[in-house]
Order: structure tokens, then sequence, then C-alpha cells
């Protein structure tokens, strides 16, 4: 695990400003409830858990590198927002009973895929929740963007199937 860690700190050591808010959620936050507790999972600079805070959401920030957090608090501290963030690595079930027990009106998954989670994900939203998911598909737009391997990216429909 400590390898993982120390890939994604080199990532976002060199970045300083926060990733960009996905589409799938730009596009549809009309969607949204008007308040509520959000989750930004494997939130990377944590551009939707900010954009989350900004529409007045109890926004959290989860990731596993300890660097991107630190960032993202930085961010949310120069735009007065609160936020609250967590390093952790969502693969260890501890973590996934804390998400269960937290609960959420909306979690965000952005450039992440671990098909495991996928049932814990669906059982952490409160009554009326929503799940906004935009990762790769192995059908790829650009084949220099994203994971080469296709382990790491959905196949058509995938989503949908899950139990």
């Amino acid at each position: 695990m400590k390898e993982i860690i120390a890939k994604w700190n080199n990532r976002y050591e060199a970045v300083h400003v926060p990733n960009q808010v996905i589409d799938v959620l730009e596009l549809n936050q009309h969607l949204l409830p008007t308040q509520g507790k959000s989750l930004d999972l494997a939130c990377g600079l944590g551009g939707n858990a900010l954009r989350m805070a900004e529409l007045g959401f109890e926004s959290h920030a989860w990731d596993i590198s300890d660097s991107a957090i630190t960032k993202i608090q930085e961010f949310a501290q120069e735009r007065q927002l609160s936020l609250l963030t967590r390093q952790c690595d969502i693969s260890q079930h501890e973590q996934q009973n804390k998400m269960l027990e937290e609960g959420f009106d909306v979690i965000i998954v952005s450039r992440f895929l671990l098909r495991d989670i996928m049932p814990s994900l669906i059982s952490a939203l409160r009554p009326c929740g929503l799940i906004f998911y935009q990762t790769f598909v192995q059908d790829k737009v650009l084949s220099e963007e994203g994971p080469q391997n296709n382990h790491f990216r959905l196949q058509p429909n995938e989503l949908i199937s899950q139990p």
C-alpha cells in the first residue's frame, strides 16, 4: 500500500490547483437536493468536493494520498469553504464500513474504479440519494488518456449490471 500512496503523492505534489469538476456533475446539478451530505470518493485534488461545498453541502473528500488531502484543505481554506477530509484506503473493509456508517445524500466518484466497493457505495446512500460516477471505459475515446490496463476501465453498461 505504501507504493500506491507514494505514486499518488508524487503525482499530486507538482499540481497546485484543484482538479476540474466532472461533466456528469456539472451537467446535472439540477438533480441535486438543496442540501445534504456529499462524498467525493478517491477525490484527487478535490474539485468535486469543493463544488459541493460551494453549493452548501456538508462536503467530504476522501483519498489515499495524504499530499492530495493537504492540498484540498488548503484549497478549501483559500475559498473559505468548510470541507471534511479523510486520508484513507477505500479498498479496506473498515473504510467501507465507515462510509456506510456516515451515510451520504450524494456520492461522487471520478477517474477511479474499484469494482468491489459498488455494493458499499449503494448501501452508503441515504434514501433518494444520488451517485455521480464518471470514469474511463474500455472503448477508448483517446488512447493516451486514462489507464492503459483495461481492468481499470469499465465495460459497456457494466455499472448498470452491478448487483
